[in-house]
């Protein structure tokens, strides 16, 4: 038998074992549960990819970046800062 060892932090292992315990699991019983699913699926069980951005975010993000409908109701950065620290 073999022993794994990982680092990770702290948060994400307290949250890990409270959602294991919640299926009746041990966090180690829920990674060997993992790597077989890989092994019997030669490869990783689940997809991976980027989480999907929300479209108007993604339009938020481009026209920033290419400088794109930018407007509103502040005239320059000191006004929209401005009535941001207003109570």
């Amino acid at each position: 038998m073999a022993t794994l060892q990982i680092r990770i932090d702290d948060s994400l292992k307290k949250q890990a074992d409270t959602l294991f315990s919640s299926l009746g699991l041990d966090t180690s019983t829920a990674i060997r549960i993992f790597l077989n699913a890989s092994v019997e699926n030669a490869g990783i069980p689940f997809s991976v990819k980027h989480k999907e951005i929300p479209y108007t975010l993604q339009e938020a993000v481009y026209d920033s970046r290419f400088q794109k409908n930018l407007y509103g109701p502040f005239d320059n950065a000191e006004d929209a800062v401005a009535s941001m620290l207003e109570d």
